[in-house]
């Protein structure tokens, strides 16, 4: 029998970056969406809204192709440097880029002196300092093994960021309105909020023990469906409310119960045998 071959940094597996190429794509989508919503804005065509809700369901697929990449990864033991730097490149264009332009061209650009410029430079930045540093811990081995965020994730701030837009546009074009309304206020406040919580002390569960081979109890597994179903049945504002239930849940986590948080987080008491090294925790950054 040969011997196993050395693994090889550069090497592409294919079915997580497949993932990571289609997140890539969808924030590419996203941002030409943007654009076209808001040249229709602009002529006064009232399409524009749909446009933009377009783009927003873009971001939340690219949401969806950057969770499962890391699943496809660990499931296939075909985690790489390559695909990490892969994933981050994708995720400041699908959750950096992306959100900050579209928060930017529905309502920071009528903020008087630059001011609106600022708030989406600055909700960039931090992503993007999120991101490095992600890629930093991973390459000198940093990292203290746990397998919750530190901060608020960048493709979770994306997809809370998304899913209020998308409500709030749903609101108003169900009230024959072209205006976004007093929802402006909330999306500035919450860009700037999400900018500070993407590097706070906060824990969040990455769920990383959630994977293809996780066995569920016959409850939480109908729970899962039914919960599925309402994202698809009512998806204008189903995701803003599992979105600002995983934000919230940061803050009340230190109050819950060991039992109740290894429930709710499905925690294993023991870490797995293939556990991934600690500066590789973070499959979201």
């Amino acid at each position: 029998m040969s011997p196993p071959r050395p693994h090889d940094p550069s090497r592409i597996f294919l079915l997580p970056n497949l993932m990571t190429a289609g997140n890539l794509i969808f924030g590419f989508l996203a941002v030409l969406k943007i654009f076209e919503g808001t040249l229709q804005y602009e002529a006064g065509n009232a399409a524009w809204a749909h446009t933009y809700v377009v783009s927003l369901q873009c971001i939340l697929g690219a949401c969806l192709c950057d969770l499962l990449d890391g699943r496809l990864a660990r499931f296939g033991g075909a985690e790489s440097p390559f695909g990490r730097e892969f994933d981050s490149l994708a995720d400041i264009v699908s959750f950096g880029v992306a959100p900050a332009l579209l928060v930017f061209k529905i309502v920071l650009a009528d903020i008087p002196n630059r001011i609106g410029w600022l708030i989406a430079v600055f909700y960039l930045l931090c992503g993007a300092m999120r991101l490095a540093r992600f890629n930093v811990a991973a390459t000198y081995k940093l990292g203290n093994g746990s397998r919750n965020f530190s901060g608020f994730p960048i493709p979770a701030a994306a997809g809370l960021i998304s899913s209020i837009t998308l409500f709030i546009l749903w609101h108003y074009r169900f009230e024959k309105q072209l205006t976004i309304g007093e929802g402006k206020y909330v999306l500035v406040a919450l860009m700037l909020f999400l900018s500070f919580m993407m590097f706070s002390k906060f824990e969040y569960p990455s769920f990383k023990g959630l994977n293809w081979r996780t066995q569920f109890s016959l409850p939480k597994f109908m729970g899962a469906v039914v919960l599925l179903g309402l994202n698809i049945i009512y998806y204008e504002w189903m995701p803003a409310i599992m979105f600002v239930g995983y934000l919230l849940y940061g803050f009340l986590r230190p109050f819950i119960s060991r039992a109740w948080r290894k429930e709710i987080e499905d925690e294993d008491d023991e870490e797995p045998s293939d556990v991934t090294p600690p500066a590789a925790v973070e499959e979201l950054p």
